[in-house]
């Protein structure tokens, strides 16, 4: 292989091969078919590219990522090796060009789309040109068992059964046993050299947590890993846009990407990700595949993936470059709802769509694991491994067990006296004994598991179920619109022959996050009073500003207003008292922190401004001057949603049927807009003076900083009123006496 180690030390500035690299090109290069499956970062691209140099003619490259060809042919080109691309960006002209250079034997490689390679054109330009090989990227795309099915791929083996002569490789990062299967067999890669590597990528720590309020706790993450660039992805187009625009509002540079912008916009937005430090993308599963930006430090998931396979590619684009990355996720019931019901509407017949449901439910077995992550993810993937791992949040010791073979007992008897068809929030009210109009139609108001689960609030009952459906205990009956059934494996829990543990989901605050929202309003509304402070900020916007120019970048890219003002408020003397101010990371404090600096130091040398003592984080510091009041938050747009159907005439249960949500959550939504003033009590509740009155009365106000509770209430009365009117009732008390508590979440 000395003649791949010239290429691989003078074209790609390595030294040696990595893993089965060196036996994968000696394969290729022989003559031979190759299967590879490897995970992402692995270097699996120098396995046909060196092959392809050095047999004579052409390697076909068939490759869905149109939108990156340019960048990886320009990379290629970059240390002289000959490629080119054809996708539907070309011109005809420029098309031309390049299957003229391709005919004439000027280039080692060529990527394409599979949907050129099925057209009569290029039919014809693979008859006329000598070829080295082809190789099929991303090879999972061919089977509809895999997390990213592709049509267009099933055309594949069609063409290359009219060479036969030509090795074939095909390349995937994450593939499970059925759908390693299927691609053996379409790609006719049966009697192909199988390599195939361990996945783990441990430079990545694994952490999930259970979804609360989506935008406090990715601040709570992004808080500590200012200036890195990263990928958040959103379950949908809207969520990636409003997730962009917030995280830009508050002094991130966030970019989003999804199918429904125009191709120029996602490519353009592509590029800075690639090309530009501290840049977060918000976006769908749309973008990722092929990304091969080496300095990617997070990947967060704003929901739970559909896939093992999916969330373990889409995780693999965080630290190519080997050090430490995070891989963080926020989830809860409601995905794994969608997930089902856009499995249950998909075409397929049934076998197809139990595999989906199997996925759906390891991927939900995977966030709602008491064991070692790592361990979880490896073995779905086939890989042995035993643990712990010691870079997860179990294995850390982030998250809480507790032993509750009881509780368990209870949440399976209640399915089974039931008549296994009813979903997790109907099962928690009959646990906690709420004699709602639908329990008391059905009975389940006079089973013996009614109202004995009051030892729970009803988030914990919620958070049971979930992890005995996702620990095999419960499954879900599509048929009866997801509601729970027995499975075999809950039998020895119910007789008390196995233990069972759960995972405790902390509790958030809303106080903190309103404390939070108003520091960042505070500071991106900052107005410099002191003309001193004015002037200090003319200076370094001036000195933004013509970094940018030297070094043709937007002056947000060197630094966002937020952190100029930062600089100003808090005028650091040294790059570490630097770091900690917001959007100042370790690159750009090396790479612009000096200049910066001196600009300060003049500054106070000249005007002896005192500067803030640094004995903790800026954005724990308080400032000079006063902090302005919170402001109160505006209603969110379901909240509006439900006061906009209110106002026009329906009842919170007409509401609720409607939006296809539970009576208590319209209710919730109500007391928002009390607690708003844009609803009144008497608006909302039908009960007369007295009722009002006496509910008001049982309510005592809770210890300084806790918040209120409504379970007392409710018991009191014997569940004669429902929370929800309860709740009303007390906000638009608290509304009148001015009260600052803050309401906590319906028990």
């Amino acid at each position: 292989m000395r003649d791949a180690q010239t290429i691989l030390r003078n074209y790609f500035g390595y030294d040696c091969f990595r893993g089965f690299q060196e036996n994968i090109i000696r394969s290729l290069t022989a003559g031979q078919d190759a299967f590879v499956l490897a995970p992402t970062g692995s270097g699996k691209s120098l396995c046909y590219q060196i092959p392809s140099m050095l047999r004579p003619g052409v390697g076909i490259v068939i490759s869905p990522l149109i939108a990156l060809m340019q960048n990886q042919v320009d990379a290629l080109r970059q240390i002289g090796i000959r490629a080119d691309f054809l996708n539907s960006t070309l011109s005809p002209q420029s098309s031309a060009a390049v299957e003229r250079r391709v005919m004439s034997g000027e280039i080692d490689l060529l990527y394409v789309a599979p949907e050129r390679l099925t057209t009569t054109g290029f039919q014809r330009l693979l008859t006329q040109s000598s070829l080295a090989l082809f190789a099929i990227d991303e090879a999972h795309c061919i089977s509809q068992w895999g997390h990213d099915f592709r049509p267009e791929y099933l055309q594949i083996s069609t063409i290359l059964k009219q060479f036969p002569e030509i090795p074939r490789i095909a390349l995937t990062a994450t593939a499970d046993l059925i759908t390693r299967k299927e691609i053996l067999e379409k790609l006719s890669l049966n009697q192909a050299g199988q390599f195939i590597s361990g996945f783990d990528r441990p430079n990545i720590s694994y952490q999930v947590e259970l979804r609360q309020n989506r935008k406090q706790q990715l601040l709570d993450f992004l808080s500590e890993r200012s200036g890195d660039s990263g990928i958040i992805y959103c379950l949908t187009r809207k969520e990636t846009d409003a997730i962009a625009a917030w995280l830009s509002e508050i002094g991130y540079t966030a970019l989003p990407y999804h199918a429904g912008m125009s191709s120029g916009s996602r490519s353009d937005n592509q590029r800075r990700f690639l090309r530009e430090d501290g840049v977060i993308m918000a976006a769908t599963v749309a973008f990722g595949m092929g990304i091969d930006k080496p300095d990617v430090r997070f990947v967060a998931h704003l929901g739970m993936p559909k896939t093992i396979e999916s969330y373990y590619q889409e995780t693999g684009r965080a630290g190519r470059d080997g050090k430490k990355s995070d891989a963080w996720m926020i989830y809860n019931l409601s995905d794994v709802i969608a997930h089902r019901r856009m499995m249950e509407s998909s075409e397929g017949d049934e076998a197809f769509k139990q595999i989906r449901q199997k996925k759906i439910e390891s991927m939900l077995g995977y966030c709602e694991t008491v064991v070692c992550r790592r361990k979880i993810l490896l073995n779905y993937l086939g890989e042995a491994y035993a643990g712990p791992c010691g870079n997860c949040d179990i294995c850390q010791g982030k998250v809480e067990t507790y032993e509750g073979l009881i509780v368990a007992q209870k949440a399976l008897s209640c399915v089974y006296r039931t008549g296994q068809m009813f979903g997790a929030e109907y099962l928690t009210d009959v646990l906690l004994g709420i004699p709602n109009e639908r329990i008391i139609r059905n009975g389940h108001d006079k089973v013996s598991t009614f109202g004995i689960g009051a030892e729970l609030s009803k988030n914990e009952w919620r958070s049971v179920f979930r992890q005995l459906a996702a620990a095999g205990f419960l499954s879900s009956d599509i048929e009866k619109k997801g509601g729970f059934c027995l499975a075999p494996e809950s039998r020895p829990v119910l007789r008390g022959e196995q233990k069972v543990f759960f995972r405790k989901d902390p509790i958030r605050s809303r106080t903190g996050r309103k404390e939070r929202k108003s520091w960042i309003r505070n500071i991106s509304e900052h107005e410099f009073s002191d003309p001193s402070y004015q002037e200090l900020w003319e200076k370094l916007r001036s000195l933004r500003r013509e970094i940018a120019n030297e070094e043709n970048v937007p002056p947000y890219v060197i630094f966002h207003d937020a952190t100029l003002k930062e600089l100003v408020q808090y005028q650091p003397d040294t790059l570490k008292k630097m770091k900690q101010l917001h959007g100042i990371g370790q690159k750009k404090s090396e790479r612009y922190g000096e200049p910066f600096l001196k600009i300060i130091q003049e500054h106070v040398q000249q005007h002896g401004i005192r500067k803030i003592a640094y004995e903790k984080p800026v954005r724990r510091l308080k400032s000079e001057k006063p902090a302005a009041p919170p402001q109160p938050e505006p209603l969110s747009a379901t909240v509006l949603e439900t006061v906009h159907l209110f106002r026009k005439g329906k009842s919170p249960e007409e509401i609720a049927d409607h939006r296809q949500f539970m009576v208590s959550t319209i209710y919730g939504h109500l007391s928002e807009a009390i607690r708003d003033g844009q609803l009144s009590v008497s608006d909302v509740v039908r009960l007369d003076a007295d009722e009002i009155f006496e509910i008001e009365t049982a309510y005592q106000p809770p210890p300084e900083g806790q918040k209120y509770r409504l379970k007392p209430i409710f018991e009191k009365f014997d569940g004669k009123y429902h929370y929800g009117i309860i709740r009303c009732i007390i906000e638009g008390l608290m509304l009148r006496n001015k009260t600052d508590l803050t309401p906590g979440p319906l028990p």
